[in-house]
């Protein structure tokens, strides 16, 4: 097989993948959402049960550095007009929505809302908002709203931090049964909600928006690349069988074992 037929092959490939994406997947809700606010004013307005909250701004892959410890890197980072944070993740897989983790990604959250100086009673307002492609807490239930409160009676703590879980399988005729199947579907035309489904049909359909998502998709496996040679250096293998079995060049496998022992 010549070099332009399995380029072929794979561009029919990422074609096809392209035609079973949903918004369930997260790279592919990323690519949909990044810096359109009337898509995800829409979710918020439906999960919050808030119909007047505005978005102002939005930002998806945002990546959250700990210099000491373990980093995050957020699907979905939201400001609404009145400066409250939300980060919107997508988890197909049950255990990517435990509860340690909606924990860890909003104290992240938190180190990094506050500019040296600032009061602590300055913080926004925040939310960890996992939907979920299963009922993960299993009770039946659309939301799942968790917030802290004090045991003896019951009542909220109120420090402004939130988290909900949106169940992914909950799929019916109320306004977020039908989000929910909009997230599940991957024909733009079956879809509830015009702002949504002019967006998945772009990246679907359209010329210029099949080509995004085509480099997008290149850069994925680029990015699995690395990650396979950076796990194969982690167990000492010599830079040409890296380079083999990553299909990375030497060049490429020698720059990641420089920044890797820096």
């Amino acid at each position: 097989m010549t070099e332009t037929e399995i380029m072929d092959r794979k561009h029919q490939e990422d074609l096809q993948r392209i035609r079973g994406f949903r918004l369930l997947d997260d790279d592919f809700l990323t690519k949909c959402f990044d810096r359109k606010t009337d898509c995800m004013e829409l979710v918020l307005q439906i999960v919050l049960e808030n119909p007047d909250l505005q978005v102002v701004d939005v930002r998806t892959q945002v990546f959250v550095e700990n210099l000491l410890n373990r980093s995050v890197r957020l699907d979905v980072l939201a400001t609404d007009s009145t400066g409250r944070k939300f980060n919107v993740e997508i988890q197909r897989a049950d255990k990517g929505a435990g509860r340690k983790r909606a924990r860890y990604n909003s104290s992240m959250m938190d180190s990094h809302l506050l500019d040296k100086g600032k009061d602590v009673e300055m913080l926004p307002e925040t939310y960890v908002i996992f939907i979920t492609e299963h009922d993960v807490i299993g009770e039946g239930n659309a939301l799942y709203p968790v917030e802290r409160c004090f045991l003896n009676n019951g009542k909220k703590f109120g420090d402004g931090s939130h988290i909900l879980y949106v169940n992914g399988a909950y799929q019916n005729e109320t306004p977020i049964g039908k989000l929910m199947r909009d997230f599940s579907c991957t024909d733009a035309s079956e879809m509830y909600y015009d702002v949504l489904a002019e967006r998945v049909k772009f990246f679907k359909e359209s010329k210029e928006g099949v080509a995004i998502m085509c480099r997008a998709m290149e850069e994925m496996r680029k990015d699995e690349r690395i990650e396979c040679a950076l796990e194969m250096l982690a167990d000492g293998m010599p830079y040409e069988k890296v380079a083999k079995y990553s299909k990375l060049s030497i060049e490429e496998v020698k720059e990641l074992a420089s920044k890797k022992s820096a």
